[in-house]
């Protein structure tokens, strides 16, 4: 078990350091893929890494903190794989933002089975746990955005509600499909983009609706 997820002991300056935690942080990930959260420590990640235990703890005080800055690594990757869906959606015009967002968490969960892991493991800490809400949040922020550049939707306090609840529920079934299968199940991946294209052609039609139309 992990011990509390604390934030790192200092920030490496010289390249050499830098090297030494990417090494232990791309070990940490490799073996969280491999075996998950329970069998973390400190000991097998530092001999698996091939540094010393002493040098890991002068950056990690636990695993807590491994995992920690696990998580804001995919968490920077994530609002960075948001940001550039969300430019592609208004350049693009997509038809289907629905199935194109959902394609591209997908396609995140496949390549990254340590992030899954991650998030899925049973023994997430305060601040994994923290860190998941703020990944949902992203993702809803990356819906809401999305809907507002393809002008199906304003962008108000209603509209903030729809996309975190649509992200909330479809959180569930993408994890069950990655739990059924490594690739994720394909047909819990087909009923989660039907069931958010239902929700949101709902939601996007109550703003057609409205005096003010959306413009195009």
């Amino acid at each position: 078990m992990p011990g509390p997820a604390t934030t790192p002991r200092r920030t490496p300056q010289q390249q050499r350091s830098r090297e030494l935690v990417t090494r232990v942080l791309g070990t940490a990930e490799r073996l969280l893929a491999d075996d998950g959260v329970a069998a973390l420590s400190t000991t097998r990640i530092a001999r698996a890494a091939g540094v010393s235990v002493g040098s890991l703890y002068q950056y990690f005080p636990d695993t807590g903190a491994i995992l920690a800055a696990l998580a804001r690594r995919h968490m920077a990757a994530f609002e960075m794989l948001l940001d550039e869906a969300v430019e592609r959606a208004a350049a693009e015009r997509w038809a289907d933002p629905v199935g194109v967002l959902l394609d591209a968490v997908a396609a995140r969960y496949r390549a990254e089975p340590g992030y899954r892991a991650l998030w899925f493991g049973p023994h997430l800490g305060d601040e994994l746990r923290e860190a998941d809400r703020r990944t949902k949040h992203a993702l809803a922020a990356g819906v809401r955005r999305t809907l507002v550049a393809l002008g199906l939707a304003r962008d108000d306090a209603h509209l903030v509600t729809v996309s975190e609840a649509a992200v909330h529920a479809c959180d569930a079934l993408l994890q069950e499909a990655f739990r059924r299968d490594p690739s994720g199940d394909p047909a819990l991946l087909e009923e989660a983009k039907s069931m958010l294209r239902a929700y949101l052609g709902r939601v996007t039609a109550h703003y057609a609706t409205k005096e003010t139309p959306i413009d195009r």
